[in-house]
């Protein structure tokens, strides 16, 4: 069976303002995808205004502020194929003892957007031809340190959120009778400098690679 096409379809992605938000979108854009580029910033939005997406202002730690840019979206007759989860960032050091409680709170508003955008559009996803979900992990989660315990909690909860969505994807299909279309990925990297392109890329292949990819561990750029 030839997989479907991304041509034509909708994808979202939240935390676009960053450098692979960026290549990201540029990537769908040239594979002929509708890309809503998502985040809190209409300054940083703007240069993805410029490649072609549709830009949505949001904060997608707010679950209010997701159910709005879900209603707004399905207002105009707008459903979703894929979701790009790039909310994300950096805080550690400093051994155990370094990892405050603040920090961790911060790291921690990756997961919360994680699940308020992946429940506000489970059902697009499902109901599409050919629904993808990706996070972008951290090789931290197999070999965690001391000093990124946060982050590497905050990423592993986030692994295990994508495998109850597989799960969901799959079960879905079961309960309907029908041959799954939809899959939800891990791509991991030990760091996103200089590999924004090649997830990008690999984001893009969900599509040539078909369902059956659901629930797996993607390594890009390992050594």
């Amino acid at each position: 069976m030839t997989a479907p096409s991304l041509a034509g379809r909708t994808v979202l992605v939240a935390g676009a303002t960053s450098a692979v938000g960026i290549a990201a979108t540029r990537a769908l854009v040239t594979a002929g995808a509708r890309v809503v580029a998502v985040g809190r910033s209409p300054e940083r939005l703007a240069p993805l205004a410029t490649l072609g997406a549709r830009c949505e202002v949001a904060d997608l730690a707010d679950e209010a502020a997701v159910l709005a840019l879900a209603g707004r979206l399905h207002a105009d007759d707008v459903r979703v194929d894929g979701v790009l989860h790039l909310v994300g960032g950096w805080r550690g050091g400093g051994g155990l003892a370094g990892q405050s409680e603040a920090d961790y709170r911060v790291l921690e508003a990756s997961f919360t957007a994680l699940r308020h955008v992946s429940r506000a559009f489970f059902d697009d996803l499902t109901r599409s031809p050919a629904g993808r979900l990706a996070i972008v992990s951290s090789t931290a989660v197999a070999r965690p340190l001391a000093g990124g315990a946060s982050y590497a909690a905050v990423k592993a909860a986030s692994e295990a959120w994508v495998r109850a969505v597989a799960h969901g994807f799959d079960k879905g299909a079961r309960d309907a009778g029908a041959a799954p279309t939809a899959a939800a990925v891990v791509f991991r990297v030990a760091s996103l400098a200089g590999r924004e392109e090649a997830v990008a890329e690999a984001f893009v292949g969900l599509w040539d690679a078909g369902a059956e990819v659901n629930g797996s561990i993607v390594e890009i750029g390992a050594e």
